[in-house]
C-alpha cells in the first residue's frame, strides 16, 4: 500500500525556525609566561616559576630536589652543603627563565610578576633575616666564650631556633659545638669538685678533661674560668685534705702552661696555713709523728712564713709527747729487768729532773715490796716521774742470825735468817741514762717462836719485812 505523500509546511522565509544545537567552544590559548615572573618565582626555591609555566612535573621534582637539599644542610651543617643548595638555586632561577624565553607568547606579565614577588620576596626577607640573626648569635657566643662565661654561651645559643638551622645551618651548628665544649667543662668542673673530697683521681680526670678542652683552639678563657672557679674553694675546711690536694698540684705531671701556673701557684699559696692546720688536728687526735712531720715541713719549705715559731713549738712538743708515748710503751711491755724500758730505756725531755731530796718513782718489774712505799714516792703517770726503777724479784740477803725455832711438830730446828736481797736499777727519766744499779738489802724481824713450812724443813729463812724496812731499803733510791 503506497503512503501518501508527506506534506512539509511551508513558512515564509523570515519565519523559519532556528537550528537546534551550541557552537562549538573556542580553543584554550596557552599560558603566555612572563620570563621575569618566572625567574623570580623559581628564586623562591618553592617552584612558583615552574606552576607559572604549567609544568607541574618540573614543580614536584624541583620540590623534591630543594626539600633533599634542605635536609643535607640541616643534617650535615657544613658549608659545601650551603654551597650547593645556592648552585641548585641559580640553576631552577636559570633553567625556568630559559623555558620562559623559549616561548613565543613570553612577554611581560604584571600579574604574574605581582605573584611571583608576592612569593619570593618574603621568603628571601625571612631567609635573609634569619640569617643576619643567626650570625648575630654567633657573635654573641663569641663573646661569652672569650670572656669564659659558659652561662652566657649556653644562654645565647638558645636563641637559635628552627629556623636559623635552615637559614644558616653551620653558623648554628658552630654555637651547638661551643655548648657542647661547656658541656664538657661542666662535666670536668664536677670531677675537680669531686677532687676537693681528697679523692685524687677525680682530681686527675677533671685536668685531664680541661686540658683536651684547652688543645681546641680558642677555650683559653672558658678553661680559665672553669680551673679558677675551682681553685677558688681551696683551702678546704680541712688542713690535711689541702695538703694532699697542694702537694697533687705541685707534683703533677707537666701539663699546659695555662692549667700548671695557676695551680702551682695557688699550691703555694695554701700550704703553709694547711701544714699548720693540719700538724694542729694531728696533735689534737694525737697523732704526734704526722704532726711533727707536717710542721717540720712548714719549716722546711716557708721558712720565712709567719706561723714559722708556731711550728717550731709544734715540733717540740709533738717530739715531747713521742717520746712520752714510747716511755709509756715499754714501761708497759717491762715485766722484769730484761723486758721492756729495763732493756731499752728511753728518755722523755719534759720529765722532772732528778734532783736532790725525794724523786717520784714509776716502779716497774716486781712490786711485791714497792707496793709497801709511802704514795707520795709513786708518779701516776711516766709524764710526772723523775725515775724509772726497775725492780728484780726478792732473793736471799747477807745474813742476820741463826736461831732456835719449834715447827709445827714442836720440834726445835736451827734457822738462818738473811736480809732480803733486790735488785733494782734506776733511771733518770729526762735522760734516759742510768743513775743507780744496786742490790737493796732490806731488814726485818727474825727468829719467830714458831715457824710453819711445807716439805721439808728449812734451814734458811728470809726476814719479815715491814713497810718501815721497805721504805729504808728503798729510801737511798728514791731520795738523792
Amino acid at each position: 500500500m503506497t503512503q501518501p505523500p508527506y506534506d512539509e509546511p511551508e513558512y515564509p522565509e523570515s519565519e523559519l525556525p532556528e537550528p537546534e544545537y551550541w557552537p562549538p567552544a573556542p580553543p584554550r590559548e596557552p599560558r603566555e609566561p612572563d620570563p621575569l615572573a618566572v625567574a623570580v618565582g623559581n628564586v623562591s626555591l618553592l617552584g612558583a616559576g615552574y606552576l607559572i609555566l604549567g609544568r607541574r612535573g618540573l614543580f614536584w621534582g624541583a620540590a623534591a630536589v630543594t626539600g633533599a637539599l634542605v635536609w643535607l644542610t640541616v643534617s650535615k651543617a657544613e658549608t659545601w652543603c650551603e654551597l650547593l643548595l645556592l648552585l641548585w638555586w641559580a640553576v631552577v632561577v636559570a633553567h625556568g627563565l630559559r623555558l620562559a624565553r623559549r616561548n613565543p607568547a613570553a612577554g611581560p606579565r604584571r600579574g604574574q610578576r605581582v605573584l611571583a614577588l608576592a612569593l619570593a620576596l618574603p621568603v628571601l626577607a625571612t631567609a635573609g633575616w634569619l640569617r643576619f640573626d643567626a650570625y648575630g648569635i654567633e657573635d654573641a657566643v663569641t663573646e661569652a666564650r672569650e670572656d669564659g662565661d659558659c652561662v652566657a654561651v649556653v644562654a645565647a645559643q638558645d636563641r637559635v631556633g628552627p629556623g636559623h638551622r635552615l637559614a644558616a645551618a653551620p653558623v648554628a651548628a658552630r654555637g651547638d659545638t661551643e655548648v657542647e665544649t661547656c658541656e664538657r667543662l661542666d662535666t670536668a668542673a664536677g670531677y675537680l669538685s669531686g677532687g676537693l673530697t681528697g679523692d685524687l683521681e677525680m682530681l686527675e680526670a677533671g685536668f685531664g678533661r680541661l686540658g683536651t678542652v684547652l688543645d681546641e683552639p680558642g677555650n683559653e678563657q672558658t678553661v680559665g674560668t672553669t680551673l679558677n672557679r675551682f681553685l677558688g674553694q681551696l683551702p678546704t675546711d680541712d688542713g690535711c685534705r689541702t695538703i694532699r690536694i697542694a702537694d697533687w698540684l705541685r707534683d703533677r705531671e707537666s701539663g699546659p702552661k695555662s692549667l700548671d701556673g695557676p695551680s702551682s701557684a695557688t699550691a703555694a699559696r695554701i700550704a703553709p696555713e694547711a701544714l699548720m692546720e693540719c700538724a694542729d688536728t694531728l696533735m689534737t687526735d694525737e697523732e704526734w709523728a704526722d704532726a711533727r712531720d707536717r710542721y717540720r715541713r712548714l719549716l722546711d719549705e716557708h721558712p720565712g712564713d709567719d706561723r714559722a715559731e708556731a711550728a717550731r713549738k709544734g715540733v717540740r712538743k709533738a717530739g715531747l709527747a713521742i717520746e712520752l708515748d714510747h716511755v709509756r710503751e715499754l714501761v708497759t711491755a717491762a715485766d722484769g729487768m730484761n723486758s721492756g724500758y729495763c732493756r731499752e730505756p728511753a728518755k722523755y725531755s719534759q720529765a722532772p729532773a732528778y734532783r736532790k731530796g725525794t724523786n717520784r718513782v714509776l716502779f716497774v718489774g716486781d712490786s711485791e715490796y714497792t707496793d709497801k712505799l709511802p704514795d707520795g714516792w709513786h708518779a701516776s703517770d711516766a709524764a710526772k716521774a723523775a725515775l724509772v726503777v726497775c725492780v728484780d724479784s726478792a732473793g736471799v740477803g747477807n745474813t742476820v742470825e741463826t736461831c732456835q725455832c719449834r715447827d709445827d711438830d714442836q720440834r726445835i730446828r736451827s734457822v738462818t735468817f738473811h736480809k732480803v736481797e733486790v735488785r733494782v736499777k734506776a733511771y733518770a727519766l729526762r735522760t734516759g741514762k742510768l743513775v743507780t744499779d744496786r742490790k737493796l738489802q732490806i731488814s726485818g724481824t727474825s727468829c719467830p717462836y714458831l715457824i710453819s713450812y711445807y716439805g721439808s724443813p728449812p734451814s734458811q729463812r728470809s726476814v719479815t719485812p715491814s713497810d718501815a724496812n721497805v721504805r729504808d731499803a728503798f729510801e737511798s733510791v728514791v731520795k738523792r
